[in-house]
C-alpha cells in the first residue's frame, strides 16, 4: 500500500492527545501540500496538524463534555505519548497538556489524505524514517508492525475501526493482533461489552460503567442528548444514513442501525466485531 511518508515532530503541549489523536509538525511545511485525497489539511495557527491514526479507535476522554470509562481511557493515552517517547506529562482537568519531558520528539508518518475536519489519518513511527520525506512508500506488514497504530492495538488499548482508505493486508494484521490481545486479556478487552450489549439507565452508563467501541459511544451520546427513548435509537442511526460494510458476508449497508441493535427497550450491542465491519469516510 503506497503512503505519502512525511517527517517531523510530535508536540504535546496545549493539546489534548488522547490513545489515538496527536500533534505533529512537519519537518518541511511544503509536504502537506502533497496529501492526497478530497479533504485538504487543516494547520494550527503554530503549524500543528492533528493526526488520527489510521486503523484504530480509542476510548474518548473528551467528546462534547462526555468520556468513555477513564482507567481505560487515560491507560490509552498514556501509552501512546510514552511510545513517542514522552515522560512527565501533566494535565489540567479538561486533558490539555502543560508539559512533558522533552517537549516534543521526532518521528515520521505515513498517510493517504486526511478526514473531513482536515486531520491527517496516519500510521505513526519513530527512529529511522523508512525512506525520504515526500515521498511516496509501500507500507506492508513489517513496516505495519513498528508503528504506534500497531502498538496501541496489541497492547488491547484500541480497537480496530477500518475506514476504505487502509489495505486488506493492513487490515487482516490489526485485526489479528487485536483478537491476540483480547484472548490473552489485555488492555480494554476483558471490560467491552460492545458485542454484549450495555443496558442504558442514563449517559453515565457509557461514560463511567461500560466500555463500548468508541463509535457506538459517539452515536450514543449524541442521541442520549436529545432526551428520546433508547428504543428509538435505530431510528436515529437510520436517519444518519452512515454507510458499513460487513467483511466477513460482503453486506453493504447505509446505516448503522443495521449492525447495532437494541433489545428489552434499552440493551444497545453491536451484531459484528468492530474489525468485521468496514466504515466509510465522511
Amino acid at each position: 500500500m503506497p503512503m505519502l511518508l512525511i517527517t517531523g515532530s510530535f508536540h504535546l503541549k496545549d493539546t489534548q492527545p488522547d490513545g489515538d489523536t496527536v500533534h505533529f509538525i512537519a519537518d518541511n511545511l511544503d509536504d502537506w501540500q502533497l496529501v492526497g485525497g478530497k479533504n485538504p489539511v487543516q494547520l494550527t495557527a503554530a503549524d500543528h496538524a492533528k493526526l488520527r491514526l489510521e486503523g484504530i479507535d480509542a476510548l474518548e476522554t473528551h467528546y462534547h463534555g462526555a468520556h468513555q470509562p477513564l482507567p481505560q481511557a487515560h491507560a490509552a493515552a498514556k501509552e501512546l505519548v510514552k511510545w513517542l517517547g514522552f515522560t512527565n506529562v501533566k494535565r489540567k482537568p479538561d486533558e490539555t497538556v502543560t508539559a512533558s519531558t522533552p517537549a516534543s520528539t521526532p518521528g515520521f508518518i505515513l498517510t493517504g489524505g486526511a478526514d473531513l475536519y482536515g486531520r491527517v489519518i496516519a500510521l505513526v513511527g519513530k527512529g529511522t524514517p523508512p525512506g525520504t520525506s515526500g515521498t511516496d512508500i509501500t507500507v506492508d506488514v513489517p513496516l505495519l508492525k513498528k508503528t504506534a497504530n500497531h502498538h496501541m492495538i496489541s497492547a488491547g488499548l484500541a480497537y480496530p475501526t477500518f475506514y476504505r482508505s487502509l489495505f486488506k493486508d493492513l487490515r487482516l494484521e490489526l485485526t489479528a493482533a487485536a483478537q491476540q490481545a483480547e484472548a490473552a486479556g489485555k488492555g480494554l478487552w476483558p471490560d467491552d461489552v460492545s458485542l454484549s450489549g450495555v443496558k442504558i439507565t442514563g449517559l453515565s452508563s457509557i461514560t463511567d460503567d461500560a466500555v463500548i467501541l468508541p463509535k457506538l459511544f459517539r452515536r450514543l451520546v449524541d442521541y442520549l442528548k436529545l432526551g428520546m427513548p433508547v428504543s428509538w435509537f435505530p431510528a436515529f442511526l437510520a436517519g444518519q444514513e452512515d454507510p458499513v460494510t460487513v467483511l466477513s458476508t460482503g453486506e453493504r449497508f447505509i446505516g448503522l442501525h443495521h449492525v447495532i441493535e437494541v433489545s428489552n427497550g434499552d440493551l444497545v450491542r453491536l451484531s459484528h466485531p468492530a474489525g468485521d465491519l468496514l466504515f466509510d469516510e465522511a
